[in-house]
């Protein structure tokens, strides 16, 4: 909250809180953004990567929101409306070690009838062997018509990934994700280069040079930025452009706070065009745990407000996020939102069906008179 309240919020007072891509490159380049916008190229100060970039994605999102509400229509109408109506979804989990892998994602699959399933790998297993061993029960207790992804959460060296690669290769697995620490781009490459599994990266990375840099090393299969980390709705339609330029998928990272839920659900994959349940399908990231409750993303969801689609706790966060967003940019009351356990209470998308009437904004509250837009504007 300081750097948004001390070093942020001072650039933006007095600003069009519509003029979304620009107020972007001023939180960006900081003092120098006069010189970076008047010579069409970033300048940025020293706060170009970490605590900053979150920073500012939370205001990006709460400017996309505000603007929106004061059209009153959905964020994913204000980026080019939708292609499909229905998307993918796929259940993340499986913690459970070789004698309860199995039990556990049939569980994902019988709660909600989900094609997919993601489990955990890496450093967690404890050995290189026992995740080799939990995927491979997997895939032989699982019907052959599930797709599996794994996660190493970035737990292993490239050599490590590439022998998890060689002793899975008959899993036909749909995505590893990152196999390698985000700062080992280099290893990634290597890791991708030896096998052909499809290499899922992304959560870990700042703004479009990071994905940038993926790109031109070969690192990557499907681009996974998360807008808390990555810069928010402005940088993540400039990361699908880098996607669809490069003939690489695009799922976003869905983890964490509602807002950040919400926001990414308004991007380009769930109005890209879908074939099957192949990963190129970029299918939507539901999180699953034993206290889930369903959280069911469907038509009779899609005609109320969004807020009353989620469960009790996820509603509330909302609600506060939201109301922070309206403060922040009007430059109204500073109050800090609740953080009711923002990683708790996982939801299942038992449906995966994409809202078709999400009101106005990301998540709609109240609408923005106009005459507040501009930032300071009481």
């Amino acid at each position: 909250m300081t750097c948004i309240e001390q070093e942020l919020a001072p650039l933006l007072i007095g600003e069009d809180a519509r003029d979304i891509s620009r107020l972007w490159d001023v939180m960006y380049n900081g003092s120098r953004a006069h010189f970076a916008i008047a010579r069409g190229h970033a300048f940025p100060v020293l706060g170009r990567r970490g605590l900053t970039i979150g920073a500012l994605a939370g205001i990006d999102m709460a400017l996309w929101d505000l603007l929106g509400k004061s059209l009153g229509a959905p964020v994913w109408r204000l980026l080019g409306g939708r292609r499909q109506a229905r998307m993918p979804a796929y259940a993340s989990g499986g913690w459970a070690p070789v004698d309860g892998i199995v039990a556990e994602l049939q569980r994902f699959v019988d709660r909600g009838d989900f094609k997919a399933v993601k489990m955990r790998v890496g450093a967690g297993d404890g050995t290189l062997d026992h995740s080799i061993r939990r995927v491979r029960a997997a895939r032989e207790g699982l019907d052959d018509s599930v797709d599996i992804m794994c996660d190493a959460h970035g737990t292993w060296t490239a050599a490590e990934a590439k022998r998890f690669c060689r002793a899975v290769a008959d899993c036909d697995l749909a995505w590893l994700e990152e196999p390698v620490t985000a700062d080992d781009k280099r290893g990634q490459a290597e890791v991708r280069a030896s096998t052909d599994i499809p290499i899922a990266s992304g959560e870990s990375e700042f703004t479009r040079f990071d994905f940038r840099d993926l790109i031109e090393l070969r690192a990557v299969d499907i681009l996974q930025p998360d807008l808390s980390i990555a810069g928010g709705v402005t940088e993540a339609m400039r990361i699908e452009a880098l996607a669809s330029a490069h003939q690489l998928r695009f799922a976003p990272h869905l983890w964490g706070g509602a807002l950040t839920f919400a926001s990414a659900c308004m991007l380009p994959p769930w109005r890209r065009a879908v074939s099957s349940w192949n990963i190129r399908s970029a299918p939507i990231r539901c999180c699953t745990s034993s206290r889930s409750r369903i959280f069911r993303w469907s038509r009779a969801a899609s005609k109320s407000r969004i807020g009353r689609a989620w469960a009790s706790r996820s509603t509330r966060t909302s609600s506060t996020a939201t109301e922070r967003a309206d403060a922040l940019v009007r430059g109204g009351d500073r109050h800090h939102p609740d953080q009711r356990d923002r990683h708790h209470d996982d939801q299942i998308a038992q449906d995966g069906l994409l809202a078709q009437s999400l009101g106005g904004g990301c998540v709609p509250h109240r609408t923005i008179p106009k005459k507040s837009l501009r930032v300071g504007a009481s």
